[in-house]
């Protein structure tokens, strides 16, 4: 057994057998149909299912790699984006190195869109995509781990409770991606933090900084942080599709101090998250840092600096700062009038309005939040104040 085999994605050997039982999973083809066929799933399911099975392992057969894979499903996932936005859009494709491997660590808002949004963009100007990080706590189901490691993902061990377990399981995850960038030469996506900014307020974690060292302690911090080509990237959503579960989740926090997870919530929001409507999209490459690399707070500072710089800011991110109470005297930021045209604001007034609506009263708060908190933090980047 290699020892990265309990964490790493599907080599090429192994795709076409577990395509083959991806495909003879039921679990996972209720799921296809249901997402194919909403309307029917439920009485014709029985005669669809089989349907969908046949089709699928006739288009699929004769795959026998993981980039063969991505070559395939490459129109399932322009069409699932083409549906579910008004366009997507990336800046900064020009810092990356074709010919090596980054480390890109991004804020995280969508479980799975993020990373696709991500691949997206790298797969369309022609660089290989990157392993994608995934917590194990969202591979309860064996074909949503085996769906996800045929696409690159790779497992953070994050269940484990125990301090030395955990110890040992972040030493792997170190080790690993590590390796891959420097011997396989294959990029890696982590988030910046565990777990989305559900408020909006994009940090970086140095803990998550201090693991990628954990692997190479006998070397200099900042020499294993500059091999890596640590690389932020800032992934903007125009109107996030689970923002209201979100708010609903941050009211129930606030008011009674804690929040446990409904069973299923996380599939539901990894579906709403992918099929739900989000706008317009950008993804920004900031070039890898050099700054700050002697001390991982410094650092996670300014990974901050750079992804809440590259961080696009919509018309809705504007209205909802001009409503929000939390506003900073600090700061001049001018009225979403003054920055965009009259028909794109209008258009964003009557979504925004919707949305707030749908909201119940006592929650609307915690859904501006989430759309204002990175209008401040860009414009404290801007003032060149602390965050």
């Amino acid at each position: 057994m290699g020892e990265f085999d309990a964490i790493r994605p599907y080599a090429d050997a192994e795709v076409p057998a577990v395509l083959t039982r991806l495909l003879a999973d039921n679990a996972f083809l209720d799921i296809l149909t249901q997402f194919r066929f909403p309307r029917l799933a439920a009485s014709l399911g029985w005669l669809l299912k089989p349907l969908i099975a046949y089709r699928l392992r006739h288009e699929f057969c004769d795959v026998q790699s993981v980039a063969h894979l991505q070559t395939r499903i490459e129109r399932y996932v322009d069409r699932t984006i083409e549906r579910a936005t008004d366009g997507v859009t990336y800046s900064g494709i020009d810092n990356l190195q074709a010919d090596k491997a980054h480390l890109f660590v991004a804020n995280h808002r969508d479980i799975v869109m993020d990373p696709a949004f991500v691949n997206y963009a790298v797969y369309h100007a022609g660089m290989p995509t990157p392993r994608i990080a995934i917590g194990d706590n969202l591979l309860q189901k064996p074909f949503v781990s085996d769906l996800m490691r045929l696409n690159k993902s790779f497992i953070v061990h994050r269940s484990i409770s125990g301090r030395r377990e955990k110890l040992a399981a972040y030493q792997l995850l170190s080790a690993y991606i590590n390796h891959s960038i420097r011997n396989d030469g294959e990029s890696i996506w982590i988030a910046q933090a565990e777990g989305r900014a559900k408020d909006g307020d994009d940090r970086t974690d140095s803990a998550i900084l201090k693991m990628f060292h954990m692997s190479r302690k006998a070397e200099p911090f900042a020499d294993v942080i500059s091999a890596l080509r640590l690389t932020p990237v800032s992934i903007s959503y125009e109107y996030d599709p689970c923002d209201q579960a979100k708010a609903r989740e941050l009211f129930i926090r606030e008011s009674s101090g804690g929040y446990t997870k409904a069973a299923g919530e996380d599939d539901q929001s990894i579906g709403l998250g992918i099929t739900g409507y989000k706008g317009r999209v950008h993804v920004h490459f900031s070039a890898p840092v050099s700054q700050g690399l002697d001390d991982s707070k410094l650092l996670a500072a300014e990974m901050d600096r750079q992804i809440l710089s590259g961080y696009r800011l919509f018309p809705a991110h504007y209205l909802a700062y001009a409503q929000w109470a939390g506003r900073d005297p600090q700061l001049q930021v001018p009225a979403a009038a003054d920055l965009f045209p009259a028909e794109e604001l209008q258009k964003a007034q009557t979504e925004w309005q919707r949305r707030l609506d749908n909201c119940p009263p006592e929650q609307q708060p915690y859904l501006i939040l989430q759309y204002a908190n990175p209008v401040r933090n860009q414009y404290r980047v801007k003032a060149g104040l602390a965050l």
